[in-house]
């Protein structure tokens, strides 16, 4: 399973050799073994790297097991480089072949499927998940005081009575707000250890909104939905809830983050659309946030020795001509992550695409 570290070293690999990328779909929904194969053939027949072909075939033949719903591999045989990451998550069947692994699609899945954690809490105690890229890796929960009620009835029940219906109300309450205090603080253990970077809360309303005002407010903002869920549900049930939530939060964000960058453009601020004004920007090291449509690829021209990218093939101010890619927009995404950069992928975003399909927010 893909790791943030295990992300960044991808974005940081460079070979004086080419390195194949390829990205596979092995959903069962939409197929099985042998379709799986058949679609590796047809990635297969466009790389004329025949020592990487070699190694991938060697690997779905001889370790692969075909479990998961897909899976991304990157290979540079004359560098003895070869990695491969099994996902619980579809990806589209792709190909790609430069000097750098290709790291967007990744980038995507992790920008959409990364680092939930997810809360199920009731009066007394919580379980808690974590789900990294549509896979369960952590899981635990904790137990407070028994909240305990009484009938009703009988002298000691009268009210003003020691026991009686407000002294039993107040003990109640005072027990639910030990458990949510203990919950809280629990939960901030498990989200710093597992570097959760999005919550969940599920429960009843008044329970959510209990736990909620228990976290402080820096984890507060870390809270991107809520939903009604009993703690005896199985965490596929807590899974499936998690994703559909995020993917519908995740749209949202994209859409006021382009929504945000054209209008700071328009007005002249820290924010560009268009290919040719985001390369110069990333050649320049000033951006802050790459807005790219998924799927929004272009050739263009790559300096090996300074890095900067272009769409044309002008002289390289320092270096001399830069070098034929077969997708600029590819470089475009490790160049940002590899200066720090963060990367967004939009999904269906028609004014996006009207704005060029690219663009960013700037650091000045």
């Amino acid at each position: 399973m893909l790791t943030e570290n295990e992300l960044r070293e991808l974005v940081e690999y460079t070979a004086p050799d080419l390195v194949l990328s390829i990205y596979l779909n092995t959903d069962p929904t939409e197929g099985n073994a042998d379709a799986y194969r058949l679609r590796l053939r047809n990635l297969l027949k466009k790389v004329t790297l025949p020592q990487d072909v070699a190694v991938i075939e060697r690997f779905f033949a001889t370790e692969y097991d075909w479990s998961g719903r897909g899976i991304a591999l990157f290979s540079c045989a004359p560098q003895g480089f070869f990695r491969a990451y099994p996902l619980a998550v579809p990806v589209r069947n792709r190909v790609f072949v430069s000097n750098r692994p290709s790291v967007r699609p990744l980038a995507d899945l992790l920008d959409s499927y990364g680092g939930y954690g997810v809360v199920l809490v009731d009066q007394q105690g919580a379980r808690l998940f974590f789900f990294h890229l549509g896979e369960l890796r952590e899981q635990e929960g904790t137990l407070g005081e028994a909240v305990r009620r009484v009938k009703n009835g009988g002298a000691s029940a009268m009210p003003g009575r020691r026991g009686g219906t407000s002294g039993q109300t107040r003990f109640v309450e005072e027990t639910v707000e030990r458990n949510m205090k203990e919950t809280a603080e629990f939960a901030i253990r498990f989200f710093e250890e597992n570097r959760v970077r999005r919550v969940l809360l599920g429960g009843t309303e008044a329970n959510v909104a209990s736990l909620r005002n228990a976290l402080p407010k820096a984890w507060q903002s870390l809270i991107v939905g809520t939903f009604a869920m009993p703690m005896t549900a199985s965490h596929n049930d807590v899974l499936q809830r998690a994703m559909q939530i995020g993917q519908e939060v995740e749209m949202e964000t994209e859409e006021r983050l382009v929504e945000e960058m054209i209008t700071i453009a328009a007005k002249s601020g820290p924010a560009i659309t268009g290919l040719e004004a985001t390369l110069d920007a990333i050649n320049a090291g000033r951006v802050k946030t790459l807005i790219i449509s998924e799927g929004f690829a272009k050739g263009g021209y790559h300096c090996s020795i300074c890095g900067n990218l272009k769409l044309t093939r002008e002289e390289c101010d320092e270096c001399g001509h830069p070098e034929r890619v077969a997708d600029i927009v590819d470089l475009a995404v490790s160049t940002v992550m590899r200066q720090g950069g963060d990367v967004e992928v939009v999904h269906g975003s028609e004014i996006l695409e009207r704005a060029g399909h690219i663009g960013a927010l700037l650091r000045y």
